[in-house]
């Protein structure tokens, strides 16, 4: 995936000659919330934390539909709070530790399509849920009621749609995991558990992001230097050559001029099929410079993260997880992640447009 944005950003930067610009393309908040996040994971992982979290969420839910559907919820409602990609870096390890500990991997590819498909719906709901959500709601300066009733109807089929999924591809299998006491120190977990709070702030811009980007890596140098090795830089750099990508395919004429035409066709399908091509955030940015009918715009745009696996940034961080845990399985994963998200996609698509009459 890395080299396949590398070449993206290499092809698009011969349309585009690098110049002043391009540091306007890079969200500097966003990756240093990716790598403050992945490093504290690493070290949570470290002293096996999530090995007894995963202990607790089998015993308390039992049996592997139950156990899903509350990684799956909690992923969703992550999402509202923390915006998707911090709630899959938080909880898709979690999904893995719960399937590898009791056995059910066979799970683990429909536990995180559905982890990743509930990332990108459930942040709809919220300004701040969905980086673009809080773009769109700034530029058009949306009242908070109005976004929340343009988004509830999509938000309430999203929610129905993820629990069905649950309930029929997963079954109601016992689950058992090895009572294995574990002993983890109260002085590492409480340190790491700041750390990762202090992460998260960062996303609400309750601190500038440099402040954790300091504070992170000085913590962990002290304390585990294993885990800032084992960050998976690969994913990073994935994410600044996406940047360039996107950025590159908005200034480009030809691809603004055919979306100015476009949007006076249908701007609720336009947008979300853009985003299959060039991610839900840039076309966010691109197509709200041509139009002026936000409220379907902000839809589009939402469910747009669904379909194909660049059609959100988030996605990038699932398909990582997965094939990092799941090697030779990069084609088979793909497949299944297709079938569901554009499922969701053209049922979305087609309840809005009824929707709208």
């Amino acid at each position: 995936m890395a080299v396949i944005a590398f070449a993206a950003a290499v092809i698009t930067s011969f349309i585009v000659p690098p110049d002043k610009e391009y540091i306007n393309y890079f969200d500097f908040k966003t990756l240093s919330c990716l790598f403050c996040v992945l490093a504290v994971v690493c070290a949570l992982r470290n002293i096996r934390f999530f090995y007894a979290l995963a202990q607790s969420v089998v015993k308390i839910f039992k049996n592997a539909r139950m156990c899903v559907t509350a990684l799956v919820y909690i992923t969703f409602i992550g999402s509202m709070l923390m915006a998707n990609d911090m709630a899959l870096l938080t909880f898709l390890p979690l999904g893995y530790m719960v399937l590898t500990t009791t056995g059910k991997e066979k799970y683990m590819a429909k536990t995180f399509i559905l982890q990743n498909i509930a990332a990108n719906l459930g942040g709809m709901l919220t300004p701040f849920g969905n980086p673009q959500n809080l773009y769109l709601y700034s530029k058009f300066n949306i009242p908070d009621g109005e976004f929340l009733s343009i988004m509830a109807p999509s938000f309430a089929l999203s929610i129905a749609l993820i629990t069905l999924c649950c309930i029929v591809f997963i079954k109601a299998e016992p689950l058992e995991v090895a009572n294995e006491p574990i002993k983890l120190s109260p002085v590492r977990v409480s340190v790491y558990l700041c750390l990762f709070a202090l992460s998260i702030i960062m996303v609400f811009r309750v601190i500038p992001y440099w402040i954790g980007l300091i504070a992170v890596p000085a913590v962990l140098i002290f304390m585990d230097r294993k885990a800032l090795k084992d960050v998976d830089y690969s994913l990073l750099l994935t994410f600044v050559f996406f940047f360039i990508f996107a950025g590159n395919m908005g200034r480009i004429a030809p691809v603004r001029e055919m979306f100015s035409s476009l949007l006076s066709w249908n701007t609720l399908v336009v947008s979300a099929v853009s985003c299959q091509f060039i991610s839900n955030v840039p076309s966010a940015i691109l197509l709200s410079q041509f139009t002026t009918e936000y409220p379907m715009l902000l839809i589009g745009v939402n469910i747009g993260g669904t379909g194909t696996i660049i059609a959100s940034l988030a996605s990038l961080i699932t398909f990582r997880e997965y094939t990092k845990h799941n090697r030779g399985k990069a084609g088979k994963y793909l497949a299944e992640f297709s079938a569901f998200n554009f499922a969701f996609l053209i049922i979305l698509i087609i309840f809005n447009l009824v929707l709208k009459g």
